[in-house]
């Protein structure tokens, strides 16, 4: 199963099956303007604070959902160098900083806890982008598990997107579902 992606708009996964974790790229060379809303008792983010209203960064080039808690946020380098070799990003003078924004989950007791990814597994993602990626256990989702609150055990979770009549119809809120879902 994979997900039809608005124009200008990729999605890759590296995926570690044994160590159960893993990291979904975003990928918009172009920009589009992202948002966030930071949630939980121990959020894991970079460069979020970016994406707020009023800031230089109107638009980011990338939004990276990876596993291996804080650790995984190590995967951001390499798509930084992904983009960096391709002068893609924000133009300050002759230089192009790309603007890479993202998230963790906490998979580590999925699997192997000592299995993260790091930059090159954010490289490798972005070289794995394509416009129909695939959904379930894949990418950020190969560890994710969902249902846990309150002692319940938990579920296995994935990354996916929505279903497909919220992108027929183009409303302001069913557009943001869209890019957002499709991570």
């Amino acid at each position: 199963m994979s997900a039809r992606l608005p124009a200008g708009v990729s999605v890759g996964h590296w995926t570690d099956v044994p160590g159960r974790t893993g990291c979904t790229v975003v990928l918009v060379p172009g920009g589009a303007v992202a948002g966030v809303d930071v949630r939980g008792g121990a959020p894991g983010t970079i460069n979020t604070d970016g994406l707020r209203p009023g800031t230089v960064t109107e638009r980011a080039h990338a939004i990276l959902l990876t596993g291996g808690s804080t650790f995984g946020l190590a995967a951001a380098s390499g798509v930084l160098r992904y983009f960096e070799e391709r002068g893609i990003g924000l133009m300050f003078g002759t230089v192009a900083v790309p603007i890479v924004a993202g998230a963790v989950i906490f998979d580590l007791l999925a699997g192997d806890p000592m299995a993260r990814p790091g930059p090159d597994a954010g490289y490798a993602a972005c070289a794995a982008a394509t416009t129909s990626p695939g959904m379930g256990a894949v990418g950020a989702g190969t560890g994710a598990s969902v249902a846990k609150a309150g002692g319940n055990e938990p579920r296995r979770g994935g990354v996916g997107a929505p279903p497909e009549s919220w992108a027929t119809t183009p409303t302001r809120s069913s557009s943001r579902r869209t890019a957002a879902a499709a991570a």
